[in-house]
């Protein structure tokens, strides 16, 4: 079985039947909040991973499909991402808040591991049908809904003052926002599309040149573009120096286009590298 193609459906089948439907169309009684007032959760989120789950469990059985809806009600369900056999994890809509007050910024992303370690990527843009992918050892390649593709290499900038790069700063404490604002300044442009689908097609397009984290790598936010970066020629480890781990909880990640670049904006980003406890 190819189930790169069975993934590649079922995303697409939800993105087409449940999340597009609900574009723009969501009432107050649609949308909730999670942890914070900002941390939203649609009808959307949760019917198409529902949808995307039902789906794979008929196409791919032995596959345990894990979203980020379903940690939120069984938080156990975060470490049972790095455990043994086959896990799809999900997120359903990234870029919720986004997606909830009408911005066409969001997407759905799609990450196979076996036994802990990943084996393919999925950055979806429902809005375009057009898809960035990866297998392990294999190409990253952006593919359009009729078939066409192309294969992605990460920017060949090395110039500080010429790179891009997205820093989420509304995700760290408040006492650490300042440091990482200033820390950005080096660079000719810095910002945040709170979304993780859509800076990581941008790093892997090589329209950026770095990504930073959050504290909490979730792996539904950050694990397909691990496999995704890499493919196309770039790095992906914690700040402390670390490989990327479906059970690590706590550590700031940085995506970067190559060593060098991966080098350069950890140290400038060396207050960040601290235990968030």
């Amino acid at each position: 079985m190819n189930y790169p193609e069975q993934v590649l459906a079922a995303v697409r089948a939800a993105a087409a039947q449940v999340i597009l439907p609900r574009f723009r169309q969501l009432t107050a009684a649609d949308v909730a909040a999670k942890r914070n007032f900002e941390d939203l959760v649609t009808v959307a989120d949760t019917e198409a991973e529902t949808m995307i789950r039902e789906i794979l469990a008929d196409d791919w059985p032995e596959a345990e499909v894990l979203g980020e809806e379903g940690v939120a009600a069984d938080p156990a369900l975060r470490q049972a991402m790095a455990g043994a056999g086959w896990k799809v994890i999900v997120d359903p809509v990234d870029g919720t808040w986004n997606f909830a007050k009408g911005l066409s910024v969001f997407g759905v992303i799609a990450a196979v591991a076996n036994t802990g370690r990943l084996d393919y990527g999925l950055l979806y843009d429902p809005l375009n049908d057009d898809w960035i992918e990866a297998r392990s050892g294999g190409p990253a390649q952006r593919v359009q809904a009729d078939g066409s593709s192309e294969v992605l290499h990460t920017s060949a900038e090395r110039d500080p003052a010429r790179m891009f790069g997205y820093v989420p700063l509304v995700l760290y404490p408040l006492e650490l926002r300042r440091e990482a604002a200033l820390a950005g300044l080096g660079y000719r442009r810095v910002t945040s599309l709170m979304c993780s689908c859509h800076e990581y097609r941008m790093l892997a397009q090589g329209h950026v040149d770095f990504v930073l984290t959050g504290p909490r790598p979730y792996p539904w936010d950050h694990a397909a573009a691990v496999l995704i970066t890499q493919a196309a020629g770039g790095v992906a480890r914690f700040l402390d120096g670390g490989d990327y781990d479906l059970a690590r909880e706590k550590g700031v990640l940085l995506l970067a286009s190559c060593e060098e670049v991966w080098q350069q904006v950890a140290g400038q980003y060396a207050a960040l590298n601290v235990d968030f406890g």
